[in-house]
C-alpha cells in the first residue's frame, strides 16, 4: 500500500516536473481540463492525453493519442478515465517512461492490480485523489476558497 501521508505526497508533487494527462478534455467546463490547466499554472509542464483530440493545441502543447506519442520524459501519468481502463494505461506507462515516478488517478478512479504491477516496478502509486486538490491543500491555497488547512501562510 502507497504512503498517502502529506509529506510523501508535498514530495511527489514536489519532485515531479513533467506530467501526462490522460483522459484530459479540451471543454473547460470538465474537471480534466481545469486539473491539468491548474498544473500548468503551478509550473508543471503537462503533456494532455486523449486521442479523440490528437493533433489540436491545449495549454501550448500538442494533445498526444497516446502515451506512447510523446516523446520525452515523464515523471507522473495523472488518469482521468475510469477504472476498467486504467490496466492498459498503467502498461503503457510503464513501457514507455522508465524513468517514471508516479501514477496517479483522480478521485473515483481506482485499480488494485494495475496498482500492484507498477508499485513492482519502483513506481508510486496514488489512486483516487486529485493532484489539484491536494497542491491547494499542502501548500496552503485552499484557504483562499474559505478552507480552513491549518497550513499558516503569508499569501492571500
Amino acid at each position: 500500500m502507497t504512503d498517502c501521508s502529506d509529506a510523501h505526497l508535498k514530495k511527489i508533487l514536489k519532485r515531479a516536473k513533467v506530467v501526462a494527462v490522460v483522459g484530459v478534455s479540451m471543454n473547460p467546463v470538465r474537471p480534466s481540463y481545469y486539473v491539468a490547466r491548474y498544473l500548468g499554472l503551478k509550473g508543471y509542464r503537462v503533456i494532455p492525453v486523449n486521442p479523440g483530440h490528437a493533433g489540436r493545441m491545449l495549454f501550448g502543447e500538442t494533445v498526444r493519442a497516446g502515451l506512447s506519442d510523446i516523446d520525452l520524459p515523464v515523471d507522473m501519468v495523472d488518469i482521468f478515465r475510469r477504472s476498467e481502463a486504467v490496466p492498459p494505461i498503467v502498461d503503457e506507462a510503464l513501457e514507455v517512461f522508465p524513468a517514471l515516478q508516479t501514477i496517479w488517478m483522480q478521485i473515483g478512479v481506482e485499480h488494485a492490480e494495475a496498482a500492484a504491477r507498477a508499485e513492482a516496478r519502483g513506481v508510486t502509486v496514488i489512486q483516487n485523489r486529485c493532484p489539484k486538490i491536494e497542491y491547494q491543500r499542502l501548500f496552503g491555497e485552499l484557504r483562499m476558497g474559505g478552507f480552513a488547512t491549518g497550513i499558516i501562510s503569508s499569501k492571500l
